[in-house]
């Protein structure tokens, strides 16, 4: 429900452009919304990492998640977000394949928190990284055949799902950033008079014309990394998960 819950105001965080009528005084404070809905964010997240603290994640688990997310972290600085070229993308996708979404939602947005504090990227953005990194890993983490489907078509699966997810992770982090733009200066800001349909179409234009480079370069090297390190990469998170076993009780038998 945790997970439900800041998901639900995730989703309204990034797309109240379109849901807000002219007449709305949210309109009105269109410069002040996205400082709003990034402090609300923090506060749901604290309420996932709380969630989660009291569902007996074992040391293990969090061992994992540690490590994961600083390898994630340390990842990131590599391109530096250079023409899209953000390796850390396709960890976090094989990582939700092969840990569960649940898994793969904690993760993502650990790791981008680490990320930020170690690349000064701190911001009112940052949540909003945060929770598109979460939801970018869990999809990974709900494609379908998790226990059946080895070898090439599973490759083949994870590396369609990182190419489309980096567009979606690209297109929703324009979402959080489009209504900062004062449209006194560009014809493809939000224009709280406008119609949704307006709107819906200087957002494209905005999307085509500042990140389009960026989330192609970010898909092709998610893509290009999945086919060539995915097979072993898979390998050692499968190998490290069976060994670590968190999701597995301990018992003992009597003598």
């Amino acid at each position: 429900m945790a997970l439900v819950l800041v998901s639900a105001v995730g989703v309204i965080a990034f797309t109240w452009p379109f849901l807000a009528p002219p007449t709305s005084t949210l309109n009105a404070h269109a410069q002040d919304a996205p400082w709003l809905f990034a402090g609300l964010l923090v506060l749901l997240v604290a309420v996932v990492a709380a969630t989660i603290s009291e569902s007996g994640l074992g040391a293990k688990a969090v061992a994992m998640l540690g490590v994961l997310a600083a390898t994630g972290a340390a990842l990131r600085p590599i391109g530096a977000g250079t023409a899209g070229i953000e390796p850390m993308f396709f960890l976090m996708v094989l990582s939700g394949r092969v840990l569960g979404p649940g898994f793969g939602f904690v993760l993502g947005s650990i790791t981008m928190f680490a990320s930020a504090l170690l690349t000064g990227g701190v911001g009112p953005w940052m949540p909003f990284q945060m929770l598109s990194m979460a939801w970018f890993t869990m999809g990974a983490g709900l494609l379908p055949g998790p226990d059946r489907l080895r070898g090439r078509t599973e490759l083949a699966l994870l590396a369609v799902y990182g190419f489309l997810a980096a567009f979606a992770y690209g297109t929703a982090m324009n979402m959080q950033g489009w209504p900062f733009l004062d449209p006194d200066s560009t014809t493809i800001a939000l224009d709280p008079e406008a119609s949704v349909p307006e709107n819906l179409a200087r957002f494209i234009t905005y999307c085509l014309a500042t990140s389009l480079g960026w989330d192609l370069g970010r898909a092709v090297v998610t893509v290009v990394l999945t086919l060539t390190l995915g097979p072993a990469v898979l390998r050692a998170l499968r190998r490290a998960t069976r060994r670590a076993a968190f999701e597995t009780a301990v018992t003992f038998d009597r003598r």
